[in-house]
């Protein structure tokens, strides 16, 4: 399929480019609070559904610690990865709304293990214009040279992100992620999201009180799906559903399942972000939105996605696999990640507000197309 569509809206797009993708899968989210619909929005990530919106709706967006913020009757995938966080115009936006939706709940046992007896920092008074100084910032090089050949464009942006960042008082380090090597060539994440979907989503269903279809479980909505003229199915196929289903067969109550979470704790613990954090005792360690995600996913640690700059006029167009839309192109926004430890979130927005108000860089493009109308014309 592709990002941002469903069979009841359509096809959302992104408002920077003529058929720009929205990225996913917080795709409307990232549109409406990018282009004024919605003064912020809330996203759901598993692995990079509120950071890669945010990356190319040229919005800050939070993913936050799992357990910070409450899971329940949110559709899930993973249990061990799915954090709901805001996607906002600025950091300080983003803090309002993240304060607001951060705390216990206990219809979601994640959110116990918040620290303090569940005291939760105050994220606006964080908002500190001199954050960055004295602090340790780490750059986790090797993620960009196995998975580059990165553009130019987001390389030196990137770049000079970080040199502004040394000029605002920070100490920049190498702090790179030892096992990231290996967890490239790795399909544990799949195994435990798969395993964590069979399961999750089949709890999730139980709790309806109203199910007119009487789907419990995955296989009923393929099934559903395959059968419902408007999914366009196959055209927009069910691999991902299919590889858990027909492929692994087996949900996070199978004994394999625990050697392949073991194995994701390893990569995003002390082979990853926690372990990079620890060894080169930074405050948070830094990488192009695009590249971000992966890594916390594994462990539940907390991101902030900022605007770091966009595409210039005179690049080339790429386009997604459907050669629908637009991926890459003349102002398409890319941005820049925090990445720290779980439940530090207070450091990750101080960090995040000092860089932004230093650049401001989501001012430095407007979108091509823009409501004509106010919220409040329909809202009352």
């Amino acid at each position: 399929s592709t990002n941002g569509w469903s069979a009841y809206g359509g096809q959302t797009e992104a408002a920077y480019y003529p058929h720009q993708d929205p990225s996913g899968s917080s795709s409307g989210s990232g549109v409406s609070s990018s282009i004024g619909l919605a003064l912020s929005a809330l996203g759901s990530e598993t692995s990079g559904s509120i950071l890669s919106p945010s990356d190319v709706n040229n919005l800050v967006g939070i993913k936050p610690t799992v357990g910070l913020t409450s899971r329940y009757l949110v559709i899930p995938i993973s249990e061990h990865q799915d954090t709901v966080g805001p996607m906002a115009r600025s950091v300080k936006d983003a803090a309002y709304l993240l304060q607001t939706i951060a705390g216990v709940d206990p219809n979601d046992n994640y959110t116990l293990a918040i620290p303090n007896n569940g005291s939760i920092p105050d994220y606006v008074a964080a908002c500190d214009y001199s954050a960055l100084a004295g602090k340790r910032i780490g750059v986790a090089w090797n993620v960009i040279d196995i998975y580059g050949p990165i553009d130019e464009p987001v390389m030196t942006a990137f770049m000079e992100s970080v040199a502004l960042i040394e000029r605002a008082g920070a100490t920049i380090v190498d702090a790179n992620f030892t096992a990231f090597p290996e967890y490239v060539q790795d399909n544990n994440e799949t195994l435990v999201l798969n395993a964590d979907f069979l399961t999750n989503l089949a709890t999730y269903l139980s709790e309806l009180s109203y199910n007119p279809n009487n789907v419990t479980d995955l296989q009923d909505v393929r099934d559903f799906t395959h059968n419902f003229t408007a999914e366009d199915w196959p055209d927009r196929d069910t691999a991902v559903w299919d590889d858990a289903l027909d492929n692994q067969g087996w949900n996070n109550t199978d004994p394999r399942f625990w050697a392949a979470y073991q194995a994701n704790l390893y990569y995003g613990g002390e082979g990853g972000i926690l372990g990079a954090l620890d060894r080169e005792n930074v405050s948070a360690v830094l990488l192009p939105t695009q590249l971000s995600p992966g890594i916390p996913a594994l462990v539940g640690s907390p991101v902030i996605t900022v605007p770091m700059g966009f595409y210039p006029a005179d690049w080339n167009v790429t386009y997604n696999r459907r050669n629908t839309l637009v991926e890459t192109g003349p102002k398409v926004p890319f941005g820049i990640s925090f990445m720290g430890r779980k439940f530090d979130e207070a450091t990750l927005v101080g960090l995040a507000y000092a860089y932004e108000q230093r650049t401001m860089h989501r001012n430095d493009v407007q979108p091509y197309i823009i409501p004509n109308i106010e919220l409040g014309d329909f809202v009352k």
